[in-house]
């Protein structure tokens, strides 16, 4: 659940796998599925919309994700 683990690149919020996303700090199982499900974004700060990712949320994974 969470962490930092494998994270020498930026990860694709579009294209991500469900595993990918897991790997991100504060995203567990549920969330990742929630950002898989609300595809595609057009900016990273759209992941606000997701339920569970706030302002907190996404300033800790925000060093880790990009959209593409």
């Amino acid at each position: 659940m969470g962490g930092t683990r494998n994270l020498d690149r930026l990860i694709d919020v579009n294209s991500a796998s469900q595993k990918e996303l897991e790997a991100l700090p504060g995203i567990d199982p549920v969330i990742a599925r929630r950002i898989i499900d609300g595809r595609p974004y057009r900016t990273v700060e759209d992941l606000l919309r997701v339920k569970g990712i706030g302002e907190k949320r996404l300033a800790e994974i925000l060093p880790y994700v990009t959209v593409m």
